[in-house]
């Protein structure tokens, strides 16, 4: 299997997937196109929600905004699974996750592409091929492929807890309008039931949208288990007035 992530909405997917039709029989799965253009930690972080929950397979990722430069290309091996896009750290949260922590990284040679502008085409696509034929196991087989420990390592920032409360970040907004932090859902197992302040504000802690009436704001941990500031049936980062990289303080 070769599952299939980007931001270049359509129709430039359907390019990669004919490309590796006409290299190999690899069944195809999209995961998503519509990532944030050019937003490498938005769609790092889908990636950490979404590749763990598939049986080993090759992930073609390319969210890439350095393509046509000197940036390299590799090829993450990493519990069965191997990871090919360019290094720009968009594979590596998603390697730890599916290794626990331990992954093998390869920078992939290539010639001078058809295209500066298409890389997902014209590299990624026939290394995810190659990669998928060849076999997860048989990488440093792969005239392509030389081991390396320079990668491009992009980390999540760390929240600031204490018994008081805790002071993150937004990660990432979903399409519903959730603001997911990076504060771990696990300090609030205490507070459900009550409120908590945000940014100043009381805000109830409920584990479902629903818990309140429509249109309400509230404090909740979502599936991937951090916190997130929501609102039922509405936007809780036009409801909240926060983004992506912005500061929330939760104080209980």
């Amino acid at each position: 299997m070769i599952t299939l992530s980007s931001d270049f909405g359509s129709p430039y997917p359907a390019a990669m997937k004919g490309v590796i039709c006409r290299e190999s029989d690899a069944r195809i799965e999209d995961i998503a196109h519509d990532f944030p253009r050019q937003n490498v930690r938005t769609a790092a972080f889908w990636l950490t929600q979404t590749l763990p929950y598939f049986p080993p397979a090759v992930h073609c990722v390319v969210v890439d905004p350095g393509v046509g430069t000197d940036r390299d290309a590799i090829v993450v091996r990493a519990g069965g699974h191997a990871l090919v896009g360019p290094d720009n750290g968009v594979l590596i949260p998603v390697a730890r996750e599916l290794a626990d922590e331990e992954f093998e990284a390869f920078t992939w040679a290539y010639d001078d592409p058809p295209s500066t502008t298409f890389h997902g085409r014209d590299v990624f696509a026939p290394a995810a091929a190659r990669v998928h034929d060849a076999g997860v196991d048989a990488l440093e087989t792969l005239e392509e492929t030389t081991p390396t420990n320079e990668y491009v390592d992009l980390q999540f920032p760390d929240p600031a807890v204490s018994d008081g409360g805790a002071t993150g970040e937004v990660l990432v907004v979903d399409d519903f309008g959730n603001a997911i932090t990076n504060v771990p859902g696990a300090v609030l197992e205490a507070q459900f039931g009550g409120t908590v302040t945000v940014d100043g504000a009381s805000v109830p802690v409920r584990r479902a949208y629903a818990a309140v009436e429509a249109g309400t704001r509230l404090v909740t941990v979502g599936s991937h288990g951090n916190v997130e500031l929501a609102v039922n049936r509405g936007r809780g980062d036009d409801a909240f007035g926060v983004g992506v990289g912005e500061s929330v303080e939760l104080v209980w």
